[in-house]
């Protein structure tokens, strides 16, 4: 099967919420959490669309006074999306994303912006969302990605790409060391049925795919590729706090190293390899799609070879294979882009395709995955 290409602008609309109205509505819940007489003026600058695909991020400034002196603080909101505007997830859980947040500002030198206000009722922007300190720094893009070229990661030379991508495999390495996690982090186990925790977890993403069915239809591979994981589900009872979305396009960067490391709506307690997969698959995602588009790519960055071997001397640790966890992630991609495409037919920017796998840009990755695992 022939894939179409992905289109010359892959921005896509997240949301209907009218812009227009969120500064007076910003500005009068924050005058409910400064200390008394703050009078905030809510300057919005703009939403994030370069990269990510589902949660609502909101750049803003805020003035107020305290103590008699007028102050300014630069923040980001992140905003859960409105059930209407077709979500990514089923469920957001924002509080739980503040915790870890906050939690591994506590624990670790790991750089997470500083979290500063929740607001968890829906009131004020009719969903959830949280504040954070906004950090300077660039992100390597998603849209359209870094290795189709012409950007700085890109460009970079040899020698500070391989930078970026050894600080990026510590920052997981130094999550992945966070003592009692399962305790610390219990908030984050999945709420499924399971013998372990990484039975849970893939009991979640099943879950996360019966969810995306109705909009858009069944997918033969995932259901074969989960047919094949609930069969083989690796024998461990491993413990960590797993990021989730532990992709290079989830940090920032000042100086080829890491100053924020962001978006936490996927993590989760379970094996390390979970991580480890994630920023190896997310590249050969990537990489699939040059390779569709005739494209060079950057075949020499973040291979697995590479990548585990770095880990491994960080951690202190060796990891299992990786092959059943590569499948997994090949799955939750998969409903990704049967979440993003079916809001893209809900927002009118695509006609419903005959063959929903036609939205997988991966496929070619996960066709080849399934072929060498057997299933």
């Amino acid at each position: 099967m022939t894939q179409a290409p992905p289109p010359a602008d892959m921005k896509m609309q997240r949301s209907s919420r009218d812009a227009s109205t969120l500064p007076d509505r910003l500005a009068a819940w924050l005058a409910t959490v400064l200390p008394e007489g703050p009078d905030p003026v809510v300057t919005l600058h703009s939403g994030v669309d370069s990269n990510g695909m589902s949660s609502e991020t909101l750049i803003l400034d805020a003035e107020w006074t305290e103590d008699g002196e007028r102050r300014r603080g630069e923040y980001v909101a992140r905003v859960a999306p409105a059930a209407h505007d077709l979500p990514v997830f089923p469920d957001y859980a924002l509080q739980d994303q503040y915790d870890a947040m906050r939690l591994v500002g506590e624990l670790t030198d790991v750089p997470v912006p500083t979290v500063r206000w929740m607001e968890p009722t829906g009131e004020v922007l009719g969903t959830p969302f949280f504040l954070m300190d906004r950090v300077d720094g660039v992100v390597p893009q998603d849209v359209l990605p870094y290795n189709f070229g012409d950007n700085w990661l890109h460009d970079a030379s040899p020698e500070d790409q391989r930078r970026l991508q050894d600080h990026s495999v510590a920052v997981l390495a130094r999550l992945h060391a966070i003592p009692d996690a399962a305790t610390t982090f219990a908030f984050l186990e999945p709420p499924h049925e399971g013998a372990t925790l990484l039975e849970r977890n893939l009991a979640r993403t099943r879950a996360w795919y019966d969810f995306a069915v109705p909009d858009i239809g069944r997918s033969p591979t995932v259901e074969r590729a989960l047919a094949w994981l609930e069969a083989n589900v690796p024998e461990t009872d491993e413990a960590v706090l797993a990021w989730g979305d532990s992709r290079i396009g989830n940090m920032m960067y000042r100086d080829f190293e890491p100053v924020a490391v962001l978006d936490w709506e996927m993590a989760a307690i379970g094996p390390r390899e979970l991580d480890v997969s994630w920023i190896v698959f997310a590249h050969q995602v990537f990489e699939a799609i040059t390779g569709m588009l005739e494209l060079p790519g950057m075949p020499h960055f973040l291979r697995e070879e590479d990548v585990v071997a770095e880990y491994e001397r960080v951690a202190g640790t060796e990891l299992g294979d990786l092959r059943w966890y590569h499948v997994y992630n090949g799955v939750q991609w998969a409903i990704v882009f049967m979440r993003t495409g079916a809001r893209q037919i809900h927002f009118g920017e695509i006609e419903a395709p005959e063959d929903l796998e036609s939205l997988f840009h991966h496929k070619p990755l996960l066709d080849r995955l399934l072929e060498e695992v057997g299933a």
